[in-house]
């Protein structure tokens, strides 16, 4: 460094700090056309006495801020520069600086002396219900240093509207003008510096904090603040710890040794925020790195760009410390002012004389050492000390010392005021202090816009002008802890700006910190609740079927929104569900195919076999050709209505499919029930049973009216309670295509009618079971009838407790079954006869086996006529056939013998009995 010797001066303790009168209370002045007021707080701290009572005495300060004794310089610079300029052609500007140290009573002292009367010889304010026309010591102020300061001092200036630009004064409260109506600053406001921290949280993926702030205006504002942006995104505070506003405080160090306990007991916490003035973060750094306390601190604009915190011993084993300062300009010209300092008459600058006085004290010292010589010092001690020593100038302390986004708002506040000023000097004499009033001043500022490094900057709406911020983060180089700037944070469109890839890196290099109450949730997993207040304590628990997260640390999971898609457990996404039918190329579809297929060549075989053999007995036995063909096609659409249960539903499918079956087999049934009757009208020997089947045995009717009944009941159906397909979403992973029949009623009727048919043909089948052997049909008719109730009695609970594709196979089976049973029973034994026993399937073969079993029935039948003796009583009969032709059959000349006829109570069987028997049975059938 460079040491400039000065002459030695001794200064009277009277002079220098204490205030006998009002201009002893005044820092720094100078006179002007126009003056400016500044409020800055030089000193950290104000003494208070020991002595009981305390009297109303302003007290001498301690604590001397390098960093703030900058900006009154900065402001001494740009009003100097100013009155060198063109700017306000010809009016110069004044300042009266005063230090509030920190102190909201000081502060109000100090703007009391503002608002007294220009030109006042008692600096007295006087009480006036208008103060129009009122022209106070001063036009404009800029400051205060601390929000706290300035809501107190902004409340007494805007008694009569003066103007106060602070350039510091950050609180969000700030910015309502209905409660600070004069009040500007030229940085933004805490509400864009907490979004900002919140902002930098959630891109490092950090939830869990600490936060801790100064116990007064500025502290709690800005912790309200962020706890709002902090709880908009997410964020949990794990613990708020506030220190009390002055060092004075005898609670202080124990508040300070609580905050480090809470620190370190935290151990998930590895964040913390801190809105707190510089000389309570340097108090706590210093206890932190005693108790070795490693974490990531977020820095708020007030201490960020620090030096003389940055420059603490063993600051590095503190952790990464990142912050917002305010975005700095070019300040060149200002730092040539700094070289040029020591010119500079000190007069009437008593914060520069104090300053000098501490260098001649502590400028021995190592840097480090000499910062904290300088901030020890009070006002009293330092007269003390410095006697009779040299004076002496260190010109790198002040230059090591800027905080660049500090001094250009400083200097932005200063233009803002002095382009109103000129605003309003337009057509106004202002050498005149009288020319303008206060209130004037500050509607011209509303209005101002300056030129800050080729851009246009305003004041909004608020008085707050909206500049960006530097996102700067102190790092170690070559040993040395800089301070450089990382970033720049957007206020307006709220993102971050960097200049190269390795700033980037140093961002990026954030995020490996973890800083979570909770481990974070997967993808495929969402938070579950704990019981802990707090939002970010949560467990991780898997998605349930159906709902998934992309996503990690989601809330909730989200809901296959398409009962068309499905997820597993602990899923990522949803999977399109698969569609399940029985299709024509599912190996059981095939099979069941092919065994309808072989039916319909069993049918056409039988077709073939009937009508080549269209005059032989057996088939006109069957009931001709025209009621086999019937019969026969009603089988091949009982088979063909199979494929309708096969391949992709459709509205026609499911309609066509029941109804064709049913109505198909109901002609089938009903075709097969006239046949039973007549086979029972033919062989009955029963006189009233022959009467009753006379009456019944009508086969066009028959037919037309069982089959029409079931076309009415499917017709009914089909209108009223049609059959659709439906989409079975029952199974998690897939979809079911099935026909729904509608209504279940409407089928069971369709099938219970079948079934009663069925059931009344077993009836007239049983009764006819003992025909003759070889024509055995209504045997035969029996155990189809048999068969087909096996089938749908099993049907019923199998096709209830079967689901998914292959439930419309079930009704395939079953159909075949019954359809397989009755064709078979009824066409396959003719069908041997026709082709393995032709020898029986002639007329005179026939007509032989006939005779016999009607001889047989007609013995019998004359026989139950009369009473019989005893249990031996019997009537055998031999039936001879004389016949020697089928002519003779049939002219009748057959020559019977019925040897043994018995007399029973005197009473004879006719001889011609069975005769006349056989030609009526044969001309039946």
């Amino acid at each position: 460094f460079v040491i400039f010797l000065i002459p030695c001066f001794v200064i009277s303790t009277d002079v220098a700090f204490s205030c006998q009168n009002a201009d002893d209370f005044v820092g720094a002045s100078f006179p002007g056309d126009i003056i400016i007021g500044g409020l800055f707080a030089v000193h950290s701290e104000m003494l208070h006495p020991e002595e009981d009572p305390i009297k109303p005495v302003i007290q001498n300060c301690a604590g001397f801020e390098i960093q703030v004794f900058l900006q009154t310089l900065a402001m001494i610079h740009a009003i100097e520069t100013i009155n060198n300029s063109t700017l306000l052609s010809g009016v110069t500007l004044g300042y009266e600086i005063y230090d509030t140290c920190a102190e909201v009573t000081k502060a109000m002292a100090s703007a009391l002396r503002f608002l007294s009367r220009f030109n006042s010889s008692e600096d007295a304010v006087e009480f006036k219900c208008n103060y129009s026309d009122y022209i106070p010591r001063v036009k404009a102020v800029t400051g205060a240093s601390y929000s706290e300061v300035s809501m107190a001092v902004s409340r007494l200036l805007a008694l009569q509207l003066i103007p106060q630009v602070s350039p510091a004064s950050s609180a969000e409260i700030l910015s309502d003008k209905i409660r600070f109506p004069s009040f500007f600053r030229t940085i933004p406001s805490d509400f864009h510096q907490t979004r900002a921290m919140t902002h930098l949280i959630c891109e490092s993926g950090w939830n869990w904090i600490g936060v801790i702030a100064t116990d007064d205006d500025n502290g709690r504002f800005a912790l309200e603040s962020f706890g709002v942006q902090a709880m908009a995104n997410n964020v949990c505070i794990a613990f708020k710890e506030m220190l009390p506003a002055y060092l004075s405080d005898s609670t202080f160090h124990t508040k300070v040794d609580n905050a480090i306990e809470k620190i370190v007991k935290e151990t998930r916490v590895n964040v913390i925020v801190v809105f707190m003035r510089q000389f309570h973060v340097l108090k706590l750094f210093k206890k932190a790195i005693e108790r070795n306390v490693k974490k990531v601190w977020i820095a708020s604009d007030n201490w960020s760009a620090a030096v003389k915190i940055s420059t603490i011993p063993n600051i590095r084993q503190l952790g990464t410390v990142v912050g917002f300062g305010f975005k700095s300009g070019d300040i060149s010209s200002f730092q040539e002012f700094l070289r040029n300092l020591p010119e500079k008459p000190t007069e009437n600058n008593k914060f520069l004389r104090e300053y000098i006085m501490l260098l001649s004290v502590c400028a021995h010292l190592e840097y480090h050492d000499f910062q904290r010589c300088i901030a020890n010092q009070s006002q009293d001690d330092l007269l003390e000390n410095a006697g009779h020593k040299p004076k002496i100038w260190r010109d790198d302390f002040l230059n090591a010392n800027i905080e660049r986004g500090f001094i250009h708002s400083t200097i932005l506040a200063v233009y803002a005021i002095a382009h109103a000023i000129k605003g309003q000097c337009k057509d106004r004499d202002c050498k005149d202090p009288s020319a303008f009033t206060p209130w004037e001043l500050l509607e011209e500022l509303k209005k101002v816009v300056i030129i800050d490094d080729d851009k246009e900057v305003k004041f909004d709406s608020n008085g707050d002008m909206s500049t960006s911020y530097d996102v700067l983060l102190w790092k170690e180089i070559d040993g040395h802890m800089e301070i450089i700037t990382m970033a720049e944070y957007d206020a307006e469109k709220g993102g971050f700006i960097f200049e190269d890839e390795e700033k980037k890196k140093d961002f990026l290099a954030l995020k490996m910190v973890q800083s979570t109450c909770s481990q974070h949730c997967r993808p495929g997993q969402m938070k579950k609740v704990t019981e802990s207040p707090h939002t970010c304590c949560y467990e991780c628990v898997y998605c349930p079927e159906n709902h998934y997260s992309n996503q990690t640390d989601m809330d909730y999971c989200y809901r296959c929104n398409n009962k068309t898609y499905w997820a597993p457990i602990n899923s990522t996404t949803c999977y399109r569900k698969t569609i399940y039918f029985l299709a024509w190329t599912d190996w059981f579809a095939i099979f069941l195919l092919l065994l309808s297929a072989f039916g319909i060549v069993v049918i056409l075989s039988i077709c073939v076999i009937f009508t080549k053999n269209l005059d032989t007995p057996v088939v006109k036995a069957s009931g001709g050709l025209i009621v086999c063909y019937i019969i026969l096609f009603s089988h091949f659409l009982i088979f063909l209505s199979t494929v309708f249960f096969i391949d992709v539903p459709t509205e026609f499918k499911c309609k066509t499919r029941q109804a064709l079956f049913g109505i198909s087999f109901t002609l089938c049934i009903s075709c097969i029930l006239i046949k039973s009757l007549k086979i029972l009208l033919a062989f009955s020997f029963d006189p009233k049973l022959q009467n009753f089947l006379k009456c019944m045995y009508k086969p066009i009717p028959t037919v037309v009216t069982c089959t029409g009944i079931q076309v009415i009941i499917c017709t009914f159906w089909l209108i009223f309670r049609t059959p659709f397909v439906n989409q079975n979403f029952s199974i998690p992973k897939a979809i079911i295509l099935e026909c729904n029949e509608g209504s279940i009623v409407a089928f069971g009727i369709m099938l219970g009618y079948i079934a009663a048919l069925a059931f009344i043909c077993f009836i007239f089948a049983f009764k006819g079971r003992k025909l003759p052997e070889n024509y055995n049909e209504a045997k035969f008719i029996t155990f189809s009838m048999l068969i087909y109730f096996i089938a749908w009695i099993v049907f019923i609970p199998v096709y209830a407790n079967t689901f998914g594709k292959y439930l419309p196979a079930v009704e395939i089976i079953v159909v075949l079954i019954s359809n397989y049973g009755i064709l078979c029973c009824t066409f396959l034994p003719k069908c041997y006869i026709i082709i393995y026993k032709q020898e029986t399937n002639t007329k005179s073969a026939f007509l032989k086996m006939v005779y016999t079993y009607s001889s047989k029935s007609a013995g019998s039948v004359a026989v139950s006529q009369v009473s019989l003796d005893s249990k031996s009583s019997s009537l055998r009969a031999t039936v001879t056939d004389s016949c020697k032709n089928e002519n003779d059959s049939v002219n009748g000349s057959c020559h019977f013998q019925v040897p043994g006829q018995t007399l029973v109570k005197g009473k004879v069987l006719p001889k011609n009995a069975a005769r006349t028997v056989i030609r009526k049975r044969v001309s039946s059938i």
